[in-house]
């Protein structure tokens, strides 16, 4: 992984912003409240911050009013607009919020700036102003006001700094110049020449990173804020793509009512890992809460877990199943997220393509194109043109839905069917390690096992390897007829890379585990 790129997919627009965003100006630092005694009702405030995160906004909304006062008016109306703030993160290509936004951020910002003015001594004072710039850059930098971004950004860095000069006990504000320290070091060339036409001082990636995590480890109030801001360090520059999902779950754990931690752990399982069959479980996890109303904005959070869930059946060729999926969003007609209906289209468009329906493939990316909406934020248009420019390729096609017709004949015992079927799709794709795994299970259940046998190997020797989502099936199924043959050293071989291939199929993994615990027995 290369710094500053970018993640891709249409999934991670908010991320892609960020990383641009990063990338350009690396100024975005966190709004956060230091734990310390200098802070007027720390615990409150922390409590509220929480709220925040497990997007419990409606409750953050009474905390605020009934928290300020005692605690300073300037610190609650920070709050208030980290809240608004995360509102549009959950939700980034709705711009409903935007106007409310910005008069709400300019408001912070101006009481907090009169608050420094009256008491300039008053390291809490800095800090909270600093806090009511944060969002608002990370807000320009998502709608590519990256030019207003980066100056204000520097005047978070001056805030900040003078915040610890008055108290260098506010840990949290350690954490917010050790993320500057740390972006500013990492951006590419353009944007370190926009640093310093802004007359912003140059950063330390190891200092910077060094810096955050000993805030976090000092911290009561920020840990959640800063695993956020971390995980995408850690994917994005840090290459330990391991470390980010484990903060992503930590996160999940602790805020079940936010959406978008699921969601991101959905988006990394397959863009990191290529863990198709996790990344479809985390969608399918969303898609629960929402439909029972555990999370926030649960008819979105539902749409955007039906688009994912059938783009990982795609991506586990099951696109019959996907295509299901797609048309249940399409029938919603869906509002919300903006753009939802296109880009169930543009899905369906592929989908159609990839089993060789052309006439129906036409029609889905057509109705993208109409349907996109008008900043299309998503590219849906772009996307959607270049499906129509570009036919598929029909033999390859009518191979793909013919094995996928012959695995579901296989399904409902029309055993000579699936045979029949798969064989064919052999024939038309040789190189094909779905169909022809899938073409083994066909013989085995006619009782040729020497036939399926010599496909699995077929499957296990293919260059480039078979995708795991069969891989794993076949080392298992393999594992079978070595145990049967009594060759157990090679059997718990294959058994071992079963139960730990990434992005195998879950019931592979587990009867792998199955019949390790049971050859491990004496």
């Amino acid at each position: 992984m290369r710094a500053c790129r970018a993640p891709r997919g249409v999934h991670t627009v908010v991320h892609a912003a960020q990383a641009v965003g990063a990338c350009a100006i690396a100024l975005v630092v966190l709004m956060a409240v230091p734990t310390e005694a200098a802070l007027t009702e720390g615990a409150r405030l922390a409590a509220i911050y929480d709220a925040i995160l497990d997007a419990q906004f409606d409750r953050v909304d009474r905390q605020l009013k009934q928290t300020c006062p005692p605690a300073p008016e300037g610190a609650c109306q920070a709050l208030g607009v980290v809240s608004l703030w995360w509102q549009i993160l959950i939700n980034p290509e709705s711009r409903l919020l935007d106007s409310r936004f910005s008069d709400l951020a300019a408001a912070a910002v101006a009481a907090n700036d009169a608050w420094t003015r009256r008491e300039p001594g008053r390291a809490e004072a800095w800090f909270y102003l600093a806090g009511s710039y944060a969002p608002l850059v990370q807000w320009r930098v998502l709608r590519g006001e990256r030019l207003a971004a980066a100056r204000e950004g520097g005047k978070i860095k001056t805030a900040l700094e003078r915040a610890l000069q008055l108290d260098p006990t506010l840990n949290d504000a350690h954490f917010g110049i050790g993320l500057y320290h740390y972006y500013a070091d990492v951006v590419p060339a353009a944007a370190k020449l926009l640093r310093w036409l802004l007359l912003l001082p140059g950063g330390d990636r190891v200092q910077g990173l060094k810096e955050m995590l000993q805030a976090r480890e000092h911290g009561e109030l920020l840990a959640g804020e800063a695993d956020y801001q971390l995980h995408l360090l850690y994917l994005w520059y840090e290459r330990k793509p391991r470390q980010g999902l484990d903060l992503l779950e930590s996160l999940e754990a602790r805020y079940r009512s936010n959406p978008l931690f699921l969601q991101r752990i959905a988006e990394v399982e397959n863009d990191y890992f290529h863990d198709h069959p996790a990344s479809a479980a985390a969608w399918q996890a969303l898609r629960a809460r929402a439909l029972d109303g555990r999370v926030y904005g649960a008819p979105a959070a539902d749409v955007r877990a039906r688009l994912g869930f059938a783009s990982q059946l795609d991506a586990m060729y099951e696109t019959d199943r996907a295509i299901d999926e797609l048309l249940m969003v399409i029938g919603l007609r869906p509002v919300a997220p903006p753009g939802a209906r296109a880009r169930a289209e543009l899905q369906l468009g592929a989908a159609y393509d990839r089993l060789g329906e052309r006439d129906l493939a036409v029609a889905a990316y057509t109705a993208a194109v109409t349907l996109a909406p008008t900043d299309d934020p998503l590219q849906i248009r772009e996307h959607a043109r270049a499906g129509l420019r570009q036919k598929p390729d029909t033999q390859r096609a009518d191979a793909y839905r013919l094995s996928l017709e012959g695995w579901r004949a296989l399904d409902r015992g029309a055993r000579k069917d699936a045979e029949r079927l798969l064989a064919r799709a052999v024939m038309l794709a040789p190189g094909d390690g779905v169909a022809r795994y899938r073409y083994a299970r066909a013989l085995e259940a006619g009782g040729d096992r020497a036939g399926a046998r010599d496909q699995l190997e077929q499957v296990m020797a293919a260059r480039p390897m078979a995708p795991a989502i069969v891989l794993a099936n076949a080392y298992v199924d393999y594992a079978q007829r070595l145990e049967e043959a009594g060759d157990r050293a090679r059997a718990i071989a294959m058994y071992r890379d079963a139960a730990q291939m990434i992005g195998g199929d879950p019931r592979a993994r587990d009867q792998a585990t199955r019949a390790l615990k049971r050859l491990s027995t004496p």
